[in-house]
Formats: C-alpha cells, sequence, structure tokens
C-alpha cells in the first residue's frame, strides 16, 4: 500500500476542525514534501519524525519519493500535533503498519527525536470533536487527564511512545484506555466579597447584577475600589453546571493554562485599561463563556465612585 490517511484535528481557537494527513509513496527523487498550508513549527515536523522513526526502531523509506497532504488545504495548520499522525501514515504508507488499524480512531501528538511523545495544548476541544465524532484517540500520556474530562462516551488512550503507538495498532501490546476517577476539585481561593469593608452602594449593584443578569459599569478614579469589587463578581454568581465547566475548561486549555486549580470555577479577567482592541479579542471570549450571567440582559447599573 503506497497510499494511507489518517485523521487528526487541527486547532481553531475554540473549535477542532477534522484534518486527513494523507501520505502518498511514490518512485521518482527522494525527496519529502509537505502541503496543506502548514506553518513553520509544521514544516519542522519532517526532520523530528524522520529521526523518529529511525530511534524508534522502523525503517524511512529515503528512496521513495513521500507526498505528505493536510486536508483540507485551506485551514491553517500550527503547531506539533501533526507529528504523530505524519509518522504513522509513513508508518501505514511503507507497509509497516495495516491501514486498516487506522479506522476509527484520530491522534495527536509532538514526537521527540527519540520517539517518544510531548504534550500538546488544546487537548480538550480537540477530545470533545473527537467524542462528538464517535471515534477513539491516542494522545500522548501527559495530556491524558485532560482529555478524559469530556466524559464517558470517549476512550482515551494514552501513549508515551511511537513505538507503545504501533505496538497497540498492530495488537502485540493494547494500550490501557484512561479513566478520570472525577472531576478535579478547584483548589485555588476566589476573591470572597465578604474580604469588602463599606462600600455599601457598590456592593449592592454587584448583588442586583449577579441576581438579575444585569450589565454592570464602575467608573470612578484609581485607588476607589473598581477592580477590588469587580473581581469579587464572580464569588457571589452560582457554580458552573458541567457543560459550562467544560466551555470554561476548553477555552483554558486552549489558553494553555492549568485546568485543575480553577475546575468548576468563574475566572476573573484584569485587562490592562490601555489595551488594544486586538488584544482584547481573548479577554471577550473569557467574559462571555466563563461569567454567563444572563443572556436577557433587562438594565444597566452604573456606579460612579467619588
Amino acid at each position: 500500500m503506497t497510499l494511507a490517511i489518517v485523521a487528526t484535528r487541527a486547532g481553531l481557537g475554540l473549535e477542532a476542525p477534522p484534518v486527513q494527513v494523507e501520505v502518498h509513496l511514490a518512485n521518482g527523487l527522494p525527496g519529502l514534501t509537505l502541503v496543506g498550508l502548514p506553518e513553520a513549527a509544521v514544516k519542522e515536523s519532517r526532520e523530528r519524525v524522520r529521526s523518529a522513526l529511525v530511534n524508534a526502531g522502523f525503517d524511512f523509506p529515503n528512496t521513495r519519493r513521500i507526498t505528505l497532504n493536510l486536508a483540507p488545504a485551506d485551514l491553517p495548520k500550527e503547531g506539533g500535533r501533526f507529528d504523530l499522525p505524519i509518522a504513522l501514515g509513513i508508518l501505514a504508507a511503507s507497509g509497516q503498519l495495516p491501514v486498516e488499524s487506522l479506522e476509527g480512531m484520530e491522534c495527536a501528538g509532538e514526537l521527540a527525536l527519540d520517539g517518544k511523545l510531548r504534550a500538546v495544548p488544546g487537548v480538550l476541544p480537540l477530545a470533545l470533536a473527537t467524542k462528538a465524532a464517535g471515534k477513539q484517540l491516542i494522545i500522548p500520556r501527559a495530556c491524558a487527564d485532560e482529555a478524559a474530562l469530556a466524559g464517558r462516551g470517549l476512550t482515551v488512550l494514552p501513549a508515551d511512545s511511537l513505538w507503545e503507538v504501533v505496538a497497540h495498532l498492530l495488537g502485540q501490546q493494547r494500550i490501557t484506555p484512561h479513566q478520570l476517577p472525577a472531576p478535579p476539585a478547584a483548589t485555588e481561593p476566589m476573591a470572597d466579597l465578604a474580604d469588602v469593608r463599606g462600600q455599601q452602594q457598590a456592593r449592592r449593584a454587584l448583588e442586583v447584577a449577579a441576581a438579575g443578569g444585569h450589565n454592570l459599569i464602575f467608573a470612578g478614579p484609581p485607588g476607589t475600589g473598581k477592580t477590588m469589587l469587580a473581581s469579587r463578581l464572580p464569588g457571589i454568581l452560582p457554580p458552573l453546571s458541567d457543560d459550562d465547566a467544560l466551555a470554561v475548561a476548553a477555552v483554558r486549555s486552549v489558553c494553555g493554562l492549568p485546568l485543575e486549580k480553577h475546575w468548576g470555577q468563574r475566572p476573573f479577567r484584569q485587562p490592562h485599561h490601555s489595551a488594544s482592541a486586538a488584544a482584547l479579542v481573548g479577554g471577550g471570549c473569557h467574559f462571555q463563556q466563563l461569567l454567563r450571567l444572563n443572556n436577557n440582559y433587562c438594565d444597566n447599573l452604573y456606579v460612579e465612585f467619588t
């Protein structure tokens, strides 16, 4: 077999659109061509994959012309998550791995030069999309806990190395599916409104905004307590539902932030007053996903500090 297709997913904000890694081996001048709108880190995967295959004990088809296509071609691809699917595609196209073993699974992971798997960011959105597609997910062991947060219905297969993944696909040594015993408990304390002394009007405005789902604007000179009071708003909001907690965790996963310390909490974002509109895009996404006061805003509350 000279053609193999491996399923994986790209990272596009909170979305994880499907990507097919197509590998074709042909006669001609030896070389490796990578197409499909890859960015610099993806182009460098050619050298990582070559060294990983050789050091893991597999044969790299140096005498063949290798064409790698990351479809769809108009979707930007970035990061090292395509290393593992590219390596598996080369093994399948060169006959070292049955093409049928790649069916019903998706994979992602960065390869070290010795064939070990390294963690990649944005695993939770990828896991949620793989779960919706009804497929299994092969992922680096360092990402297994994060991927398992997607819940029941997703089989997470954690691996430490490329050799371990190939042994599983060949049926020689099966990988035990990873199970998260229970959702992590938040360990980071939240700012408490009880710490505030005075400011009765502003405290009342916070309570009304939280209870009624209103917009709230604090205005006044620096040092009057606007940020301190606003940071206490998440602490008086009700706990996040399971679906909302997953949405929050997906945002943090894409940003490369830890998930366990703040699981189920509504974080507070504090952009600087001089931040540009482009810098506020991510923060706006956080506010929309995390605060979730109410979509039916009735009135606006305005509190002026003097």
